[in-house]
């Protein structure tokens, strides 16, 4: 009788690769608002067919992270009102994710990924490492997310993030910004930690009116 087999890990489909990759670029910066998003030129880039571009490219357009121009697609230059939309929808997500996590009482082995980020965060800002804060910034945030127990929520949470991701690589190498950051994300490790889901709300409502405000300021004087 033949032994009982487990079935084989199937690999990501192409598409999926390539959508995950060209959506990591958009979150990082590295490709630039209006700039012309090509099939065949992304395809010759990433070594892939144009297939899976073509299908990359069309969900990230339903996503509204690029739109069509023309023959080709391209990150949109985000309005003063698209980011006003955006900062609505993530105060009615992010509060709800951070009220669920701490009504479960992560102890401290689950959050210990939170406090090495904000400790990495405060010795970047320290150093005045703009980048590597914004890097332990995102460590941070990644850490909190996956302690979110509705992944419906994380994926909705992650989509309106990612819309204004970019832009707050500008925000960061102002040193009193980064002071604000550290000052939220310190009262929302203390709450996680004490199990408040109500103070754990407000203090992730309070950190994206504080974002909002700050990169409408900064937007309007690029």
């Amino acid at each position: 009788m033949i032994a009982k087999l487990e079935a084989l890990e199937r690999p990501q489909p192409l598409g999926d690769r390539v959508y995950a990759t060209l959506r990591e670029y958009l979150r990082a910066g590295r490709i630039q608002t209006r700039q012309p998003l090509q099939e065949a030129a992304l395809a010759a880039r990433l070594g892939v067919s144009r297939t899976p571009v073509r299908e990359a490219l069309a969900r990230l357009a339903a996503d509204g992270l690029v739109v069509a121009d023309g023959r080709s697609f391209t990150v949109p230059a985000l309005t003063d009102s698209d980011i006003g939309d955006i900062y609505a929808l993530r105060d009615l997500l992010e509060p709800e994710a951070l009220r669920l996590i701490a009504r479960r009482s992560p102890g401290r082995e689950a959050l210990a990924p939170l406090r090495r980020a904000l400790e990495e965060m405060g010795a970047a800002h320290v150093a005045r490492d703009g980048a590597e804060f914004m890097e332990a910034n995102y460590r941070f945030r990644a850490a909190w997310m996956a302690l979110v127990p509705n992944r419906r929520l994380s994926r909705a949470i992650e989509l309106y993030a990612d819309h204004v991701r970019y832009l707050r690589a500008f925000t960061l190498e102002d040193k009193a910004v980064r002071v604000l950051v550290l000052e939220g994300l310190r009262r929302l490790l203390a709450a996680l930690e004490r199990g408040d889901g109500e103070e754990a709300a407000a203090a992730m409502l309070a950190h994206l009116g504080n974002a909002k405000r700050i990169l409408l300021e900064k937007k309007s004087t690029r």
